[in-house]
């Protein structure tokens, strides 16, 4: 899937228009039969013959396409001017989009049957269902011939198309069509128009209003009084927790009332009621003294210490008041939710869509023709330089930047090329196929980065936030990137030879991520808000949204292992856990017992993975193997399956606990 586009072209319902061989008998088979199978055929005595037999000219298959549509497909003016002149509809259209025979000869790249065509009185901007005209299809074609003739007859070279707002121009560059894309701007196509802006939030919403609309209208067919509210998870969880706290309130409540029974009935009840005999008498009114005699020491007691019931009320309050601390402790800003990360997207220009999917020859045809080289798209602000740098596509970064490209242009969450051209080759692995071009460029990573940082890159710039086009909504790498420089990148990838390129230039290896607002990470089990005191246990003063949050000696280590399944999209240099981290120890100091901003210390990432070489390591550095982190857990919790889907490692286990670590024995993934 490319990185930051919007939409590809509408051009699928003109292949299936285009696609089908079988004809069917519509009046007479054999008069049908014949007609379109001549036209198809190209045999132009057989056509004619059939024509003067009485053969129906406009005759069409169950998909529409008529004997003209074929002529045109088949780029033959003989047939097509020979059904014109035997009456052929020229506006006959397609079943499905609506192609008429000019839009056919557009997308075959047929200049002669579109010229024929049009001689014949056919509409130069006659639009299918889509609403795309016949200039469009042939830009896509590629055939400058075509383009040639569609534009002398009037087509307008800036023609937008509903659906996307695209032009004849960014369909050539689409489609890697460089020839039509010159043919266009030599015929005064603008490069600078851009595509329809996205607004995520807005779509979301209009989704949800035309769910529900969508909904009450089942309910309606079906009879019931359903509110047209569909299944919404908040609400959902709303619900069952206050069912939750309804259910504790009554039990509580329940208990309450049997207390009271028991209370108010007194021993000498059996006796009003004559269930015992004056044998049990005595016996009898001894207990009821004995409980009497209870109760005064009771009150006795109240009256000096409180009461019991208000002991238990203030251990009540207490533990209340210890919760709101938690939560307050793990609160902040609220963390933007995915449309707001998102934000708008599209507004490509052509040589965006030609940097994005790597069609270098289209993109100096642009250059050359006029496209600003730093004009960034209008929904998020990126570049054809950092476009490029995104997908990996390194030879066209290197065009760009010959051509003037501003190393340090930013989209709207801080993106840089720099930065993207270590995530390109190390892009995460999700649930959805990512871009591999990095790996047929002549031109490496590294190579790319080198020419970035001389062209004057800034080597610390740090992302304003996540760059959700990496890993969309599918993030099972437990660790936000948001203020990650390229040398963080590096350090996360294992990436030696980065990190090293990235120091020469003047590369801080110590700027870690920081802190931002997150959803509730904690994924273990209840066992560990029992486990969390009511103080921080990690003896860590509390981290500033803002503040520092993961460092590049952590992101070697393994960070987010022991959160969820970062295991299954992390991708690093292969064999380069303890050479990169011992490239950070040794070569810049970096601290063996940093915390991250969750009070994670480097052993606990290392645990998380099993590295026991890492571990000793890192002990014999100085590290401390009995660090525990905000959440209670300690280095031997990492190691012991913390989140479902990780297995424990039971030599890591016992390594930290021959150092004295302990073990809570809150396995999750056992």
């Amino acid at each position: 899937m490319k990185q930051m586009g919007v939409g590809r072209f509408g051009l699928g319902v003109v292949a299936a228009a285009m696609s089908g061989l079988v004809l069917f008998a519509l009046g007479s088979a054999s008069a049908v039969s014949s007609v379109l199978e001549a036209a198809r055929s190209g045999d132009v005595d057989s056509l004619r013959a059939e024509l003067r037999a009485g053969g129906d000219v406009n005759a069409a298959q169950g998909d529409g396409f008529t004997a003209l549509h074929w002529a045109a497909r088949a780029d033959n003016r003989a047939v097509a001017e020979l059904l014109i002149a035997a009456g052929a509809d020229l506006s006959a259209t397609t079943r499905l989009g609506g192609h008429t025979p000019l839009h056919v000869a557009a997308a075959a790249g047929s200049a002669e049957v579109a010229e024929a065509l049009l001689e014949a009185g056919v509409a130069v901007a006659t639009p299918t269902e889509t609403g795309s005209l016949p200039i469009h299809y042939a830009a896509a074609s590629g055939d400058g011939e075509t383009i040639g003739v569609l534009v002398a007859a009037g087509a307008d070279v800036d023609a937008v198309e509903p659906h996307w707002g695209q032009t004849p121009l960014m369909f050539a560059a689409g489609m890697a069509r460089t020839d039509a894309a010159a043919t266009l701007l030599a015929a005064g196509a603008d490069p600078s128009v851009t595509a329809t802006v996205l607004d995520i939030a807005a779509r979301a919403e209009a989704d949800r209003v035309a769910r529900r609309a969508r909904q009450r209208r089942v309910d309606e067919q079906r009879g019931s009084s359903g509110s047209g509210v569909i299944f919404d998870p908040r609400e959902y969880d709303k619900r069952r927790r206050e069912a939750q706290r309804k259910a504790r309130e009554e039990a509580a409540a329940k208990a309450e009332r049997e207390k009271g029974r028991t209370a108010e009935a007194p021993l000498t009840a059996e006796v009003g009621a004559g269930k015992t005999g004056s044998a049990d008498l005595a016996d009898l009114k001894a207990k009821e003294a004995a409980a009497a005699k209870e109760q005064a020491e009771k009150d006795e007691h109240a009256l000096a210490h409180g009461h019991p019931e208000d002991e238990l009320k203030k251990e009540e309050e207490e533990k209340k008041q210890a919760a709101q601390a938690r939560r307050a402790r793990n609160s902040g800003p609220r963390p933007l939710d995915y449309t707001e990360l998102v934000g708008t997207h599209g507004g490509l220009t052509a040589l965006l869509l030609a940097a994005r999917d790597g069609f270098q020859d289209t993109a100096r045809a642009l250059v050359d023709g006029g496209a600003d080289v730093n004009q960034p798209a209008e929904g998020h602000g990126t570049t054809p330089l950092l476009m490029a740098a995104i997908n990996g596509h390194y030879d066209i970064g290197m065009d760009l930047l010959e051509r003037g490209a501003d190393p340090n242009a930013r989209n709207t969450s801080g993106g840089a090329p720099l930065y993207a051209a270590i995530n390109a080759r190390w892009i995460a692995q999700p649930f959805h196929p990512q871009p591999a071009d990095h790996l047929q460029q002549e031109t490496s990573h590294l190579e790319f980065m080198e020419a970035l940082l001389l062209a004057g890159a800034d080597v610390n710039a740090r992302l304003d936030r996540k760059q959700w086009y990496t890993t969309y909504n599918t993030d099972q790498l437990g660790v936000n990137r948001a203020g990650a420089t390229a040398f963080w990148r590096a350090a996360y990838a294992l990436d030696i030879p980065a990190m090293k390129l990235l120091v020469e230039h003047g590369a801080d290896p110590a700027i870690p991520t920081m802190k931002v607002p997150e959803r509730n990470r904690r994924r273990f089990t209840s066992l560990l808000d029992d486990l969390e005191p009511d103080e921080d246990p990690s003896g860590l003063p509390p981290v500033p949204i803002g503040g520092p949050a993961v460092h590049p000696i952590h992101a070697a280590a393994g960070v987010g292992y022991g959160l969820g399944l970062a295991a299954n999209s992390h991708r690093h240099a292969p064999n380069a856990w303890l050479p990169a981290l011992r490239y950070l120890v040794e070569e810049h100091g970096a601290d063996v017992d940093a915390r991250d901003h969750n009070g994670y210390s480097v052993i606990h990432h290392a645990a998380s993975r099993g590295d026991n070489e890492m571990i000793r390591y890192l002990i014999s550095k100085g590290a401390d193997p009995l660090a525990v982190a905000r959440t209670g857990q300690t280095t031997i919790d990492l190691a012991n399956g913390p989140a479902q889907r990780i297995n424990p490692f039971p030599e890591t286990i016992a390594l930290l606990a021959s150092y004295g670590a302990r073990n809570n024995n809150l396995c999750v993934g056992c």
